[in-house]
């Protein structure tokens, strides 16, 4: 398992006394296979927010299905209060083009080359949760043709009916 730490912020509690500080964490956990989660948790020390989170993040797994299993397999879209992400698959050799939260989300999940934007906020919570609302979309050519009842290379269908094959044999492998 990759564990990243996002984001730790000091939270307070005004009590009779004065103020009891403690700690909140926010956890991306990731198997570098595609499947992905982030957590958040909230102690009087770090360690303890940190375990809490991770234990939250990995109850919260999602499965993304990857292409060839560096990128994604299209583009997509996710919003979340202010924050809107984009995220574009990329050819080999891109490298992750993404800013801080979003580069813990690809880099645990397994991700090599994907070029990322988020526009309206730089809040760590919403750019995560706003991520993996457009990795939610992400589909592979396998479920899509399942779903339809054709074959991999009938969706694909890029011009010579070998070559849409070939590529067919590749992504089911």
């Amino acid at each position: 398992m990759i564990e990243k730490l996002v984001h730790i912020n000091r939270v307070s509690k005004t009590v009779k006394g004065g103020k009891r500080f403690g700690f909140a964490a926010l956890v991306v956990v990731g198997d570098g296979k595609g499947r992905s989660g982030f957590g958040h948790g909230k102690a009087r020390e770090v360690p303890e927010a940190i375990s809490k989170a991770t234990a939250a993040a990995k109850k919260a797994m999602v499965r993304v299905p990857l292409k060839e299993g560096r990128t994604l397999h299209h583009d997509g879209n996710g919003h979340f209060g202010a924050g809107r992400v984009t995220v574009r698959s990329a050819p080999a050799g891109t490298g992750i083009i993404a800013g801080g939260p979003m580069r813990a989300i690809f880099e645990s999940l397994g991700v090599h080359d994907v070029v990322t934007k988020s526009v309206g906020t730089s809040n760590p919570y919403n750019m995560i949760r706003a991520t993996f609302e457009a990795l939610k979309e992400q589909t592979s050519p396998k479920s899509v043709a399942s779903r339809r009842g054709k074959k991999i290379a009938d969706l694909l269908g890029r011009g010579g009916s070998q070559t849409a094959e070939a590529e067919a044999a590749a992504i089911v492998e």
